[in-house]
C-alpha cells in the first residue's frame, strides 16, 4: 500500500465531504486498497485526518515562512505577503476546503489543530505586519480580515453589481481562473485594503 496515495485520496475526500462525511472504508475503496491495510499502516480515521492536516500545514508553512523571510517593513512588503497568501490558496484549494470544514464544525472531536497549526502562522504574520500598520489598526483583526476575504471569495465567489459578472454561486468551491478579471479585481481590492490600513509613512 502506498501511504502517500492513500493520504492523497484522504485529502481529497476530507476536503470535499469533510471529516464527518468520510469513512475509512470510503477512503480505502477510492484508493483501491482494503480498509484493514489503512488501519494497520496509518491508523484510524482521526489519525489519518491528522496526517492530512499536517501535510496541509507543512505546505502552507513553507509558503508563509518564505514570504515572511522576504518581507520588507513597508506597505509593498505587506502587499507581497497578502499576494503570497492568496496565491497559495489558489494553488492549494484542498487546504482552504479542509479549514472551511473545520470552521463549520467538522471534525470537532479532533481538537487542537488550530492551536498547533493555525496560530503559529498567524502569529508570524501579525508579528511583521504590526511594524507598518497605522496606530489605530489591530494587526490580529487585519490578518483575519484578509483570511476571511480570501476564503469567502474563493469559496463563495462574488455577486457584482454589473449584470452577468457573478462567480461561484454553488456550495462547492468555484475558484476563479488565475487570469480572470474577477480575480484581478479582488487582488486590487486587497492591495487597496492594505494601503489604507498601513501607516502613512509606510
Amino acid at each position: 500500500m502506498e501511504e502517500q496515495r492513500v493520504l492523497g485520496v484522504a485529502t481529497r475526500l476530507f476536503a470535499e465531504l469533510g471529516f464527518d462525511g468520510t469513512s475509512v472504508a470510503l477512503i480505502a475503496q477510492a484508493a483501491g486498497v482494503d480498509a484493514e491495510s489503512v488501519l494497520a499502516r496509518i491508523g484510524d480515521k482521526a489519525q489519518l485526518y491528522r496526517q492530512v492536516m499536517l501535510q496541509a500545514h507543512r505546505a502552507e508553512r513553507e509558503v508563509v515562512e518564505a514570504a515572511v523571510a522576504r518581507f520588507t517593513p513597508s506597505t509593498q512588503g505587506l502587499i507581497e505577503l497578502v499576494d503570497a497568501y492568496l496565491d497559495f490558496n489558489l494553488d492549494h484549494p484542498y487546504v482552504l476546503a479542509l479549514w472551511m470544514h473545520r470552521w463549520m464544525g467538522d471534525a470537532m472531536d479532533v481538537g487542537g489543530l488550530e492551536e498547533l497549526y493555525a496560530r503559529p502562522l498567524i502569529t508570524m504574520v501579525t508579528g511583521v505586519a504590526g511594524e507598518v500598520l497605522a496606530e489605530d489598526v489591530d494587526a490580529d483583526h487585519l490578518t483575519w480580515t484578509v483570511i476571511w476575504c480570501v476564503y469567502g471569495f474563493l469559496t463563495g465567489g462574488m455577486q457584482y453589481t454589473s449584470p452577468g459578472s457573478a462567480i461561484g454561486t454553488g456550495r462547492r468551491p468555484s475558484l476563479p481562473m488565475a487570469d480572470s478579471e474577477a480575480l484581478r479585481r479582488f487582488r486590487r481590492y486587497l492591495h487597496t485594503l492594505i494601503r489604507r490600513m498601513s501607516a502613512p509613512a509606510a
